[in-house]
């Protein structure tokens, strides 16, 4: 991956994985510990500070474009989950993106891709969903995370050393665990290619009476396909639109099998930075069927994962918790414009 000069704008994902050597300057003693306190706030100065400031513009994943479809739940979710969300077939709206605050990207890059679903259910509240290339986060609280982005701000800078990020990683190394995987992966080729995860834990009504820990997967149907390295110096900075589109112009649709993953009771809900084991219970419980990409319906949509529909409710995940703030900051300042 080629190393970003001054005067480029790196997407806050890619910089977990970038490798920067820069001069270090005057800093703060506390730049390899986390902070005290974390807010919704200073999340979106950090990234428009990483991203540079784009008025009107979502302040994380602004790259992205809308797509539509619908949403079929399996007999099996239908019998053992109690929620409208398996009622019936539903529309969806639903948008791809970029990680990172910068609406313009590099798509040949190895941050993640992202997906965002609003599930629009008759008579129900509408449930969104918001995930990841990526199964881990990097960090298991808002503080972790939020150490590593100014530290990444700093060598962005001039002002710290990729010393200093690999000192962070050793202090906090739930915050290294996103970076690790992402460089160990090579980018998903197409935005329906890729697998998806919902990275937070969340709780589901089931049909007994009981309530049941999951995390979320969307699964290509049509199975990965990943860049290859000739991709990657070869393709445009953008393209993942454009093979969109001419996939769904070829095939007519697009499914994904989306996958519950059923914590047993010794798993952790409240960490985002660690991986449940490989042997778990995993059950589809149904199929998105893209039919269609482009437009402007996604827009006006937050894909705040904590908008949920009844039967569902949310962990006790610090990092999950604060995205409502968060997001409702970015979705004001995209409609005044700033």
């Amino acid at each position: 991956m080629p190393l970003p000069n001054a005067g480029q704008r790196v997407s806050v994902c890619s910089l977990l994985t970038a490798l920067m050597i820069a001069a270090p300057g005057s800093r703060a003693e506390d730049i390899h510990q986390a902070p005290a306190t974390a807010s919704a706030s200073d999340f979106i100065e950090i990234f428009e500070q990483l991203s540079g400031t784009h008025p009107g513009v979502r302040k994380g994943h602004a790259r992205g474009v809308c797509a539509e479809g619908r949403f079929t739940p399996g007999e099996e979710a239908r019998e053992r989950f109690d929620t409208p969300l398996f009622d019936q077939s539903t529309p969806v709206v639903v948008r791809f993106s970029m990680g990172g605050g910068n609406p313009d990207a590099d798509e040949r890059t190895r941050a993640p891709r992202g997906i965002g679903v609003k599930f629009l259910l008759e008579g129900e509240s509408p449930h969104h969903i918001a995930g990841l290339t990526t199964p881990v986060f990097a960090g298991k609280n808002p503080q972790q995370f939020l150490g590593l982005l100014r530290l990444n701000h700093l060598i962005q800078q001039g002002e710290a050393s990729a010393e200093d990020r690999e000192r962070y990683l050793e202090e906090n190394p739930e915050a290294a665990r996103q970076g690790r995987w992402l460089q160990a992966h090579p980018p998903a080729a197409e935005y329906t290619a890729a697998t998806y995860f919902g990275i937070h834990s969340f709780l589901a009504d089931r049909s007994d009476g009981q309530m049941q820990a999951f995390r979320w997967q969307l699964v290509p149907a049509a199975g990965e396909q990943l860049l290859t390295e000739e991709e990657r110096a070869t393709l445009p900075a953008a393209f993942l639109e454009d093979r969109l589109n001419k996939r769904l112009a070829e095939a007519g649709s697009i499914d994904l099998h989306w996958q519950w993953v059923l914590a047993d009771p010794e798993d952790p809900i409240n960490d985002p930075s660690l991986q449940w084991p490989n042997d778990r219970e995993t059950i589809s419980v149904g199929t998105l069927t893209l039919t269609g990409a482009g437009g402007v319906a996604c827009e006006p949509v937050n894909f705040d994962p904590n908008q949920l529909t009844r039967g569902i409710s949310p962990s006790d995940d610090p990092v999950l918790a604060l995205r409502s703030a968060a997001y409702a900051i970015s979705f004001g300042k995209r409609l005044s414009g700033q």
